[in-house]
C-alpha cells in the first residue's frame, strides 16, 4: 500500500512538475497571457466535448438497458447470457462510469488538441475578400468551415458509439436477436436504434452540405499544373448538384428512420438507406465521371478556363504575388560603349566575393580564439554603414569543450562571445583572399556598435540548460593565457533558490543533482528553451517561424531577429504548397537551423505578418506587427491581446536591420513559376511554366538559394537591398527570367517585386548551362589541375546574376582550400557578359577584361612601391638576430610569390606560414633589444620601421 501511494504521488508530481516548470517559463519572458488563454481553452473544450461524448453514450446505454423485455419474454439464445448478465450486474454502475469517463477521456483529449480551431472560429475578422462561386467571405473557409468539420466529426464519433454501445446493451438484455426464431428486435430496440440510425443519417446530411462549400477548398491533380485547388467544370455542374441532391435523399432517409417511433418496422428506413447508399454511387460517382468524360474532355479547355481565371486570380492574391511588375529584357547584353557599359558594371551593384556559405570555416579558422566556440554554417547577410556585411556570432559548442562534466556543461560555460563581421564585398587588402573584417577579436573591436553587450546566452547552438547568477562563477574568456570569469545579471532565466522550483527542474530534466548541489545557490537562475526559434515559437504557437534567424547589433545589445508568418489552407480557390519541400535549397541542408523541416503543413495563403526579436542575452522576447491589413493576425490578436505590439513600436534602429525574409521568397518564386501566366489558355496549355534552376555550386540536386544583393534594377536611379532569384524553363537550361525584390525595410518599395523576362531570339545562359561553360575554359581547367595536384579543394562561391542594359552579367567568387590550411581562401573571380567570360585574380580585372575597358574608378597598379625602395632586396639593420628573421622573412615571400605563379597551392601555404615565423621572431628580438639598454631603445623605430616594410612585402602577396 505504501508503494502504491508512494508511485502514485510520483506520477502526480511529474505532472505537477510540467505544469509548474511551464507556468514559469512563460511567466519568466512575460508572456502568461498565452499560456494561462492556451491552457484554459484546451480545459474547456477537453471537459465540454469530453462530458458530451460520456453523456451521450451513458444515456443511450442506460436507455437500451431501461428498454429491455421482461426476463419471461426472452428466447433460449437469451437465457444464454444469463451468466454474463449474473457476472456483471453487481458493477453495473461501476462498469458504465468507467465506459463513460473512457470515451469521455478519449474525446476531451481529441477536443483540446483543438483549440486553434476553436479560437480561430470565435475570434475571426473577415477577408473583406468573397470567393467567386458561394459569394461568402473567405474567413468562412479560413475560420468556420474547419471548426464545422470538427463539430460534424464529434457528432459521426458519438453517434457511431452510442449506436455499438446501444445495441451491445439491447443484445445483453434481450432486445435484439441473432440467431432466435421471430422478431429479431423488440419493438423499444428498433425505436431507440432506429433513433440513433436517423441522427447518423441527419449528420450525413449536414456533411452532404457542408461538402457543396468544400468544393472550394479541394485539392485535385490537373494535368495542366498537377496541384490544383477549387472547382473545376466537373464540380460546379456535376458534383455541386449531387452534394445538394444528396443532402435532400440524406433528409428524407433520417426523416423515415425517425417515423420508426410510430412505425415499428425497418421496411421505409432499409428502403431510404438503399436508395441514399445508391444515389452517392451513381450521382456522387457516376454522374460526374460521365460528365467528366462525355462533356469536359472533348472540349475542356474551353470549359475549364473561367475556373482556371479564379484560380490564378485567387493564388496570386494568397500568396501577395498579385502586384509583381513585369518588364521584358533581351538578354543580348550590347548596348552602349565598352566603356559605358564597364562604369555601369561597377556601379549597378555590390558584388558579394565572400560567400557567406564558403567562408564560414575561414571566420571559425581565424576568429574562433578557442575550440569551444562555433560560428554557423552559414554566416548571414546584413546590412552596416550602408554596405552589405557578413556576420556570424562567435557562440559556445559543448560538444568540444575539453572535460566534460555537469559543472563544466552548465555552470562554467555558459555562453558565447562576440558578433564577428566582415565586409561583403571585398578581401583584406594585401592578405592571402581573407575577409576584410569590420569587426574581430575577443572581446570584438570594430565598427559595431562601441560598447555592445557581447556575451551570447541565446543563440542557435545553445540547446542545453545553463545554471546562472549564483555562487558559481562562469567562464567569460580566455586572455593572455589567463580566465576572465562572470556571474550572468540579466533578467531572464527563472530562479532556482526555491526547493519546490529545484525540485521541478530536477524532475523535468531528469537531473537529481539539481537538489543537492552547493553549485546552486541564492539568485541562481536556470536558462533553456534558448533557441531563438523555440523561444518564439513558444511566446507564438500560432505562427509559422521562418528557418533563418539572423543576428544584429542594435545599440547596445545584440538581437536575434525572427520573420514569422501566419498561414491557412483555407483560402478558396488558392492552389496549395507544402512549406517544407518548396523552402528547401542549397542552404537548408548543412544547418538544421535553417531548414523548416517540422513545417510539413500544407498551406495556400500565407504573410510576413509578424517580425519578432530575442535579446541575445537576457532571452527577451519582443512580437511587432509587421502586416497590419493580414486578417489571421488581427484574428490571433483578439485571441491573445496585447501579445504583438504594433508596428509603429518598431525601433529606427533596428528596422534599419529588418529585411524580406527567404522562406517567403521561396513559397512565392515557386507559386511565379506557375502564376507568372494570367492568361487561362497559356495556362491550361502550360507553354510557359518555369522552375528555379538547380545550384550549380552544388553536388546534390538542390535548388539555387535566393541571393540577398544590392543592385539597381532596370529603371532604377540607384542601388537597393534585394533578395533576387532566377529562373529557367522547365526542363530547359537557358535563362527565362530573373526576380527581385525590395528586401530594405526602411525604403519606401519595401516588397515590391520586379520580374525581368527574357524576351530576346538568342538564348541566355542559366546558371547551371554556365557553370557547365564555365568549367570548360582552359584557364580554369588548368587552375584545377594544379589545385588537384597540390591537395588542395577549389570551392565555387555564390554565382550572381545582375541584370545589366540588356543583358546579364555573372559573377561568382572561387576559392582555394590547400591541404595544409582549414580554411578556403579568395583566389579568382569568374565573370561573364555579353557571351564573353573572364577568370581573373581580382574582380576588377576580370570586368576590365570582360568589357575590354578599365573603370573610371580604377587606380593602376602600384609597380614600384615608393621612392627608394627595392623590393628584390630585404630591408637591413644594425641587429643581427633581426637582420636574419628579415632576410628570412624575404626569402619566405620570394618561394610564396614563385609558389603563387605556378599555382602550387601547397608550397604556398609552407611559404606562408614560413613568413609569419620570420616576422614573429623579428618583432621578438626587436622587443628583446629594446628592452636591453639604451642601445636598444634607440634602434626601436629604425628596426620597427624595417620590420613594417617585410612585412608589408609579405602581405603584398594577396
Amino acid at each position: 500500500m505504501t508503494l502504491g501511494v508512494l508511485a502514485v504521488l510520483g506520477m502526480a508530481f511529474v505532472m505537477f512538475a510540467g505544469f509548474w516548470t511551464d507556468w514559469l517559463w512563460y511567466r519568466s519572458v512575460d508572456y502568461s497571457s498565452v499560456f494561462t488563454t492556451t491552457l484554459w481553452t484546451k480545459i474547456g473544450l477537453f471537459f465540454v466535448f469530453g462530458l458530451l461524448m460520456a453523456a451521450a453514450v451513458g444515456l443511450n446505454i442506460w436507455l437500451a438497458h431501461r428498454l429491455r423485455p421482461p426476463l419471461s419474454a426472452m428466447s433460449m439464445e437469451q437465457q444464454s447470457l444469463d451468466r454474463y448478465r449474473m457476472g456483471i450486474a453487481p458493477y453495473k454502475k461501476w462498469l458504465l462510469l468507467g465506459l463513460m469517463a473512457l470515451v469521455g477521456l478519449i474525446a476531451g483529449a481529441s477536443a483540446s488538441s483543438q483549440w486553434r480551431t476553436w479560437l480561430m472560429w470565435v475570434n475571426g475578422v473577415p477577408f473583406g475578400q468573397k470567393d467567386p462561386q458561394f459569394k461568402l467571405d473567405v474567413s468562412f473557409y479560413a475560420f468556420d468551415l474547419p471548426w464545422y468539420r470538427f463539430l460534424l466529426g464529434f457528432g459521426f464519433a458519438a453517434a457511431i458509439i452510442s449506436l455499438i454501445a446501444a445495441a451491445l446493451t439491447h443484445y445483453l438484455y434481450g432486445g435484439l436477436r441473432i440467431t432466435s426464431p421471430g422478431a429479431r428486435a423488440t419493438a423499444a430496440a428498433t425505436g431507440h436504434l432506429s433513433v440513433l440510425l436517423g441522427l447518423f443519417v441527419t449528420l450525413k446530411a449536414v456533411a452532404y452540405w457542408l461538402d457543396r462549400y468544400g468544393l472550394a477548398v479541394k485539392s485535385s491533380d490537373f494535368k495542366a499544373t498537377g496541384n490544383w485547388t477549387g472547382l473545376r467544370y466537373v464540380d460546379a455542374n456535376a458534383y455541386l448538384p449531387a452534394k445538394t441532391i444528396l443532402f435532400c435523399i440524406a433528409v428524407i432517409c433520417a426523416l423515415l428512420f425517425f417515423a420508426t417511433l410510430w412505425r415499428r418496422t425497418w421496411q421505409l428506413p432499409l428502403i431510404g438507406f438503399g436508395l441514399l447508399v445508391l444515389s452517392a454511387v451513381l450521382i456522387g460517382g457516376l454522374y460526374p465521371a460521365i460528365v467528366q468524360q462525355f462533356q469536359v474532355k472533348p472540349n475542356e479547355q474551353a470549359k475549364e478556363t473561367p475556373y482556371i481565371e479564379k484560380n490564378i486570380e485567387a493564388t496570386r492574391k494568397a500568396y501577395g504575388i498579385d502586384g509583381v511588375k513585369v518588364d521584358n529584357i533581351a538578354g543580348t547584353g550590347e548596348n552602349g560603349s565598352a566603356e559605358q557599359q564597364r562604369d555601369q558594371a561597377e556601379s549597378i551593384a555590390s558584388y558579394r566575393l565572400n560567400d557567406p556559405n564558403v567562408v564560414s570555416p575561414t571566420f571559425q579558422q581565424l576568429e574562433q580564439e578557442r575550440k569551444y566556440y562555433q560560428f554557423p554554417t552559414t554566416l548571414d547577410i546584413d546590412r552596416y554603414n550602408g554596405q552589405d556585411t557578413i556576420i556570424g556570432l562567435r557562440e559556445l559548442n559543448l560538444d568540444r569543450v575539453d572535460k566534460k562534466n555537469w559543472i563544466n556543461q552548465h555552470f562554467i560555460y555558459t555562453h558565447g562571445y562576440g558578433a564577428i563581421a566582415a565586409k561583403g564585398t571585398e578581401i583584406q587588402e594585401g592578405s592571402d583572399g581573407s575577409p576584410a573584417f569590420t569587426e574581430q577579436g575577443l572581446p570584438t573591436t570594430g565598427t559595431l556598435n562601441e560598447g555592445y553587450q557581447q556575451r551570447i546566452y541565446f543563440g542557435e547552438k545553445t540547446t542545453q540548460y545553463s545554471i546562472v547568477g549564483g555562487p558559481q562563477k562562469e567562464l567569460d574568456y580566455e586572455e593572455g593565457g589567463g580566465q576572465k570569469t562572470y556571474t550572468y545579471e540579466g533578467k531572464g532565466g527563472i530562479d532556482l533558490s526555491n526547493p519546490l522550483n529545484r525540485a521541478a527542474y530536477a524532475t523535468v530534466f531528469s537531473e537529481p543533482q539539481m537538489l543537492y548541489s552547493g553549485a546552486i545557490g541564492d539568485g541562481s537562475k536556470i536558462l533553456y528553451n534558448r533557441t531563438p526559434k523555440d523561444r518564439v515559437e513558444a511566446v507564438a504557437p500560432w505562427l509559422t517561424i521562418d528557418g533563418d534567424a539572423y543576428p544584429a547589433v542594435i545599440g547596445k545589445r545584440v538581437v536575434w531577429i525572427v520573420d514569422a508568418y501566419t498561414t491557412t489552407n483555407g483560402y478558396p480557390y488558392a492552389s496549395r504548397t507544402t512549406l517544407g519541400t518548396t523552402t528547401t535549397d542549397a542552404l537548408t541542408d548543412d544547418d538544421s537551423q535553417r531548414a523548416v523541416v517540422a513545417q510539413q503543413n500544407q498551406v495556400n495563403y500565407i504573410r510576413n505578418s509578424v517580425k519578432a526579436t530575442v535579446d541575445a542575452y537576457d532571452g527577451t522576447v519582443t512580437l511587432y506587427t509587421w502586416d497590419e491589413k493580414d486578417p489571421v493576425l488581427k484574428t490571433w490578436k483578439k485571441a491573445f491581446p496585447g501579445t504583438v505590439k504594433a508596428k509603429s513600436d518598431i525601433p529606427a534602429e533596428l528596422k534599419e536591420h529588418l529585411r524580406y525574409p527567404q522562406d517567403l521568397f521561396k513559397v512565392q518564386r515557386e507559386q511565379l513559376g506557375v502564376y507568372h501566366v494570367t492568361n487561362a489558355d497559356q495556362f491550361y496549355n502550360a507553354s510557359d511554366v518555369w522552375q528555379v534552376p538547380n545550384d550549380p555550386t552544388s553536388r546534390d540536386r538542390v535548388a539555387v538559394p535566393p541571393y540577398y544583393l544590392s543592385l539597381e534594377m532596370p529603371g532604377d536611379d540607384r542601388q537597393r537591398f534585394s533578395l533576387t532569384t532566377t529562373f529557367t524553363p522547365s526542363g530547359r537550361p537557358n535563362l527565362s527570367a530573373y526576380m527581385a525584390v525590395d528586401a530594405d525595410a526602411t525604403s519606401d518599395q519595401y516588397g515590391t517585386m520586379r520580374l525581368l523576362r527574357v524576351t530576346g531570339e538568342s538564348e541566355v545562359d542559366g546558371p547551371v548551362q554556365w557553370q557547365s561553360k564555365l568549367s570548360s575554359i582552359p584557364a580554369v581547367q588548368e587552375f584545377t589541375r594544379n589545385a588537384e595536384t597540390s591537395k588542395s579543394n577549389m570551392i565555387y562561391g555564390n554565382l550572381l546574376a545582375v541584370p545589366m542594359d540588356s543583358g546579364f552579367l555573372y559573377v561568382e567568387p572561387i576559392y582555394v582550400q590547400g591541404s595544409n590550411a582549414e580554411y578556403p581562401l579568395l583566389k579568382k573571380v569568374a565573370v561573364s557578359y555579353g557571351g564573353k567570360t573572364a577568370f581573373e585574380d581580382t574582380l576588377d580585372e576580370a570586368l576590365n577584361k570582360v568589357f575590354g575597358a578599365e573603370g573610371s574608378g580604377t587606380e593602376p597598379p602600384d609597380e614600384g612601391g615608393d621612392e627608394g625602395d627595392d623590393p628584390s632586396e630585404p630591408p637591413t639593420t644594425s641587429d643581427p638576430t633581426v637582420q636574419e628573421a628579415l632576410e628570412d622573412a624575404q626569402k619566405a615571400f620570394e618561394d610564396g610569390q614563385k609558389a603563387l605563379k605556378d599555382g602550387d597551392w601547397e608550397a604556398y601555404g609552407r611559404a606562408q606560414s614560413d613568413l609569419e615565423d620570420a616576422l614573429r621572431r623579428a618583432e621578438e628580438a626587436e622587443a628583446k633589444a629594446g628592452g636591453t639598454g639604451n642601445g636598444g631603445q634607440a634602434s626601436d623605430d629604425s628596426q620597427a620601421s624595417d620590420k613594417n616594410q617585410a612585412s608589408d612585402k609579405g602581405t603584398a602577396s594577396g
